[in-house]
């Protein structure tokens, strides 16, 4: 992990580039709920449905993330992933395309919500992004059952790093350490997201994928709670430099972080 996102200013429109959603799409929407309900604390709305049925995350009335039913004609990975905020995402497509990336699903509009493109980075790496009308996206962040940081675990930083900075017009930061091909994006000059390459570490099931880390108040805890829901731990909670965090995956295989912020 590659650096930590502070709290958002609410209900502000987000700076291009930056993470403003994360979605699930999975077989079973209501047990999905279920899961994430008893794990987060999450209440759940409809909407919108333009790629099926749909439902918003919320924590105290605030939105927080998205869970849809996986389309049977879409090959679409059961993972988080994290929408990327664009001012045009016919442009954001296009720019996509011409990097060498490749635009699964849309441009399409999500009703009065705004308008979405679910593509995938030269080395495989699904990635949504966002053009907010209605919907600005997550409303909430800073508190357990929001998502903190958004990390690429892919082979190698640099080509990918070079794609996600045409595309989004980041800046990039490495991270210095000896053994590690780490880099930070910066939008407008704050941290949104870290690339890790993890070269011939990078699980050969999974491929390049983004990960989400979602903030809890207590790590091992909320592992142990997760067990017991039906979900899976892949890396137990250990201490690293940005708090404790574990790997985990839900019942349908989704994998996530959890993360405990230092005190």
């Amino acid at each position: 992990m590659t650096g930590t996102q502070g709290s958002a200013a609410p209900h502000a429109r987000h700076t291009p580039g930056t993470p403003c959603w994360v979605s699930l799409m999975v077989h079973g929407v209501a047990t999905t709920q279920e899961f994430y309900g008893s794990l987060f604390g999450w209440e759940f709305v409809p909407g919108p449905q333009q790629l099926g049925p749909y439902v918003r995350a919320l924590l105290d009335g605030e939105d927080v993330a998205g869970i849809g039913q996986l389309p049977p004609d879409r090959h679409l990975p059961i993972a988080w992933t994290p929408y990327l905020a664009s001012d045009d995402v016919d442009l954001t497509a296009e720019t996509v395309r011409l990097c060498g990336g490749t635009v699964g699903v849309g441009p399409l509009d999500a009703g009065e919500a705004g308008r979405l493109v679910i593509g995938s980075d030269p080395a495989g790496a699904v990635f949504g992004v966002w053009q907010a009308a209605g919907h600005l996206g997550t409303s909430v962040t800073g508190v357990p059952g929001t998502p903190v940081w958004h990390e690429l675990v892919t082979f190698e930083s640099a080509s990918v790093a070079k794609f996600y900075e045409t595309v989004f017009d980041y800046a990039e930061e490495p991270v210095v350490s000896a053994d590690s091909d780490d880099v930070t994006l910066l939008a407008d000059g704050r941290p949104v997201a870290g690339i890790h390459g993890a070269g011939t570490a990078l699980p050969r099931d999974r491929g390049p994928h983004w990960m989400t880390y979602f903030q809890v108040a207590d790590a091992d805890a909320t592992t142990h709670l997760l067990v017991d829901l039906g979900g899976h731990v892949l890396t137990p909670p250990r201490d690293t430099p940005h708090g404790r965090a574990s790997t985990v995956s839900d019942p349908e295989g989704a994998r996530f972080s959890l993360l405990e912020l230092p005190h």
